[in-house]
């Protein structure tokens, strides 16, 4: 595998390789949709891995309680044989071959993630504790363990009992050139393919990882695709679990939609991050999803600041933007998915807002509402925050939908306040459009069309159309909705 690259010219490398035993496993494909699913998954690595190492049942070296034990690891396992079982393959290729063991695993924490997505965090939190704990800390057969995963989870939940690790982040200097590619070795690759031509276009979709202090680092899995392919494409995002992350974002609260409608303009945001990510946090702490989400690589450090405030507490202050072309690629696909029950109806409704069809634009808006607005909400959260997490997610929507002809911004300054959603047009002639959201206030608004006629008078009152007439569209040419919400009910009303 080896001979004829780099590393084989080091002699102490050729000498190291192949002298001691390794378990290597990857959990990338634990994806179940419960609990019973996730650990059968897992006992089905676990099985293949002891049939990989048979023949340490055939050497004599196994009294008869461990060839018990080996017979034992298969796919219906209880859970105190699954999570004793690389301790226990630890301790026979030590014996058998006389040297401690290396312990490789990827992608450890995709159980993790499928596991909050899909409700059985804390099942899955105390079965990989007994196994970490058994694999890694309480192993006198273990040498050394590497563990790869795309986010650094809290030493409150699987990492609580293990002692001497040391974690490297996107942050760290540590092994800064070794996540990926670096510019030089695509850009040497691109010429000897012939490509030289498609460098920047590569740059653009691949680029942007940062580790530590290196800013060129390209996605090693989306060049290698794209050397076979020959063509562009988002192949990093089709072969990572996005699950985690959409939901974070469906699920999110207006600020941090509103946010998200800033990187997808190719803005960066300002946040004040820990790097630790604690699951149980997601839904109640904005920072540990930006967390996460620097940490899985959908998101770049442009620049930190630390400091010490006057009180004595250590801060850190990221200025962060989406990678690069692919992960807003990602991104797009995974906002357009949110609409995918009614994905007709939705673009009936963009045509019927573009036109002007405000009977239409009801009728669709209404069908839109019933097929996804419960799919915005956590289920954690009053009733009263529901039709804010559904319209803020239908305005990311709005945005992927109409980038080609339109600048969208929400919840900006013009005149005097702040409007809900603008699309500003980029064709000379196209009408400018302002939409304001209202929820119904039962105790003043009887009915839905006091809401949207309310949303109505905010607007023109407001003078929200300056910063449109600012920009050159006429005030002729400017349209404005107001979007009355009652539950999943909806009232639109233009002029």
């Amino acid at each position: 595998m080896f001979y004829g690259l780099a590393i084989w010219e080091d002699e102490n490398y050729r000498k190291l390789q192949g002298t001691y035993p390794v378990i290597s496993l990857s959990f990338a494909n634990v994806k179940g949709k419960s609990y019973a699913a996730a650990v059968c998954r897992i006992n089905q690595i676990l099985t293949h891995l002891y049939s990989s190492n048979r023949f340490l049942m055939l050497d004599g070296k196994l009294d008869e309680k461990e060839q018990r034990f080996f017979d034992s690891i298969d796919v219906d396992m209880n859970e105190t044989t699954a999570t004793m079982a690389i301790h226990q393959l630890c301790c026979y290729l030590s014996r058998y071959y006389g040297k401690r063991v290396i312990i490789l695993l990827d992608e450890y924490d995709t159980p993790m993630q499928e596991a909050y997505v899909n409700g059985y965090w804390e099942e899955l939190v105390l079965f990989t504790r007994s196994m970490f704990n058994a694999a890694f800390k309480t192993n006198p057969y273990l040498e050394r363990a590497v563990m790869t995963g795309i986010t650094r989870v809290s030493k409150e939940s699987i990492f609580s009992d293990l002692n001497n690790l040391k974690v490297i982040t996107t942050t760290s200097e540590k092994y800064m050139d070794r996540f990926g590619f670096t510019e030089d070795e695509v850009f040497d690759a691109l010429d000897e393919y012939g490509w030289t031509a498609q460098k920047e276009e590569v740059k653009r979709w691949y680029d942007g990882f940062t580790f530590g202090n290196r800013t060129d680092i390209y996605n090693p899995w989306s060049v290698i695709n794209y050397l076979s392919a020959g063509k562009l494409g988002a192949y990093w995002a089709n072969s990572s679990s996005n699950s985690l992350a959409g939901k974070l974002v469906r699920e999110g609260s207006r600020n941090l939609k509103e946010n998200f409608e800033s990187l997808l303009q190719g803005k960066s945001i300002i946040m004040e991050l820990d790097e630790q990510i604690v699951y149980d946090h997601l839904t109640e702490d904005e920072q540990a999803i930006w967390s996460l989400l620097l940490a899985s690589g959908y998101l770049k450090v442009k620049s930190l600041k630390s400091f010490m405030t006057e009180f004595g507490e250590w801060k850190q202050i990221y200025e962060l933007e989406l990678t690069n072309f692919e992960v807003r690629t990602m991104f797009c696909s995974v906002i357009r998915k949110w609409f995918s029950s009614a994905a007709g109806v939705y673009n009936d409704f963009i045509k019927a807002l573009l036109t002007g069809d405000v009977k239409g634009m009801n009728a669709y808006m209404n069908k839109i509402a019933m097929a996804t607005f419960s799919y915005f909400d956590t289920g954690k959260n009053p009733l009263e925050e529901e039709p804010e997490r559904f319209y803020h997610g239908f305005v990311l929507g709005l945005m992927v939908e109409l980038t080609e002809r339109y600048v969208l911004t929400s919840n900006r300054e013009s005149g005097f306040g702040r409007y809900d959603v603008m699309l500003e047009p980029r064709r000379p002639g196209d009408v400018g459009i302002i939409l304001e959201f209202k929820i119904q206030d039962k105790s003043e608004e009887k009915e839905l069309a006091e809401t949207a006629s309310a949303a109505l008078e905010q607007i023109e009152k407001k003078r929200y159309e300056t910063a449109l007439i600012e920009k050159g569209v006429s005030k002729e040419k400017i349209r404005s909705y107001g979007f009355a919400f009652c539950g999943k009910k909806v009232l639109i009303q233009g002029r």
